[in-house]
């Protein structure tokens, strides 16, 4: 039995790697929902908008390929090539022309429909939610997990950030001084973010032959993008505003960021259907406030983090672990197909 502490996309495809191979697994999250750091937000009449992760590129090799395994299409991000760009607080909103860029997709569908389709082909009942790991012990060669009551097994996979199992979770025996330390100075990506998009009824900026991009140092959004479907006929826009808004309330951070974007694409911005968002420094499940400022990325990739412990009984396998790509989805399908890989080796010997 493997019991895998995280059912973000690493926890996920780790278990269906597993499940290939006719390896029994449980899952323990401690959300009330799959997915981790993805989340899209799907409403009724409304474009399906992103919380959590949602680009990539062709160089994401491992993303892609996964797709193309789950027969799920991507489509390019739309981008124009004139941008609105607000330098400096007094000059207001300009319309400048920006190199052409590299090709970015998104999934179709939501990136949590890569999600689902994993969990789809998982016996849902391996699958246990609102599951807060407090403790890992390993006696005997075997592992005992401590949440709402104790779980049996013969390996155990951390897959959520290392600053959340770090802080939180006991180890007996206790890991070392060196990991522990690593894994409370590794930033984990997003937790800082905040994620807005805001839905319409109508792409009024095409209409109104407008960019649909915005850059600004001025904020409180610092960068928004088109959000459509991708049939392209619901529309968004959607992106990040800055960090230092998460101390006021939702409903002061709308306010404010609909008065920017009228201010930059005029009256039909204020038309919208819904405002959404995601304070990702407000999510218990991926925060932990750090004792001296992180930069991003920080400790990402660490190869400390591949190693696995307790005689090949405690693996490591998240998007902060990988080797390529570490903090991003990329990673943590490569992180979730090697640990998986080493799983199958110990456990068929």
């Amino acid at each position: 039995m493997v019991i895998i502490i995280g059912a973000g996309l690493s926890g996920l495809l780790t278990a269906y790697r597993l499940q290939e191979q006719g390896i029994p697994y449980t899952i323990l999250e401690a959300r009330s929902r799959i997915g981790g750091r993805i989340h899209t937000l799907y409403n009724e009449k409304q474009a399906p908008v992103e919380m959590g992760a949602t680009w990539f590129g062709d160089y994401h090799t491992e993303v892609v390929r996964l797709l193309e395994e789950l027969d799920i299409p991507r489509f390019t991000q739309h981008m124009d090539a004139t941008v609105f760009y607000e330098p400096v607080e007094s000059n207001g909103a300009q319309q400048v022309e920006i190199p052409p860029q590299a090709a970015s997709y998104r999934v179709a569908g939501g990136t949590s429909a890569l999600i689902n389709a994993i969990y789809d082909k998982l016996d849902s009942a391996n699958v246990l939610l609102n599951q807060s790991v407090k403790s890992i012990r390993y006696v005997n060669n075997k592992v005992q997990v401590l949440s709402k009551k104790a779980f049996d097994g013969d390996v155990v996979v951390l897959a959520l950030p290392p600053k959340l199992w770090g802080s939180q979770i006991n180890f007996e025996p206790q890991l070392s001084n060196n990991l522990r330390l690593l894994s409370l100075q590794t930033q984990t990506w997003m937790e800082d973010s905040i994620k807005v998009a805001i839905t319409y009824p109508t792409p009024f900026w095409k209409e109104e032959q407008k960019p649909s991009t915005l850059f600004s140092n001025i904020g409180p959004v610092t960068e928004f993008y088109n959000h459509e479907n991708v049939e392209k006929t619901s529309f968004a826009l959607c992106g990040f505003i800055n960090a230092s808004y998460s101390k006021l309330s939702s409903e002061e951070r709308q306010k404010l960021v609909i008065n920017q974007l009228v201010s930059v694409f005029g009256n039909g911005a204020q038309e919208y259907t819904a405002y959404h968002e995601c304070v990702w420094s407000k999510e218990p499940q991926t925060h932990v406030v750090s004792e001296s400022p992180l930069f991003p990325h920080q400790n990402n990739g660490n190869p400390l983090f591949r190693e696995s412990l307790w005689n090949n009984s405690l693996f490591i396998s998240s998007s902060e672990s990988a080797k390529e790509f570490p903090g991003y989805m990329d990673g943590a399908i490569s992180s979730a197909n090697e640990t998986a890989t080493k799983i199958i080796k110990k456990l068929s010997l």
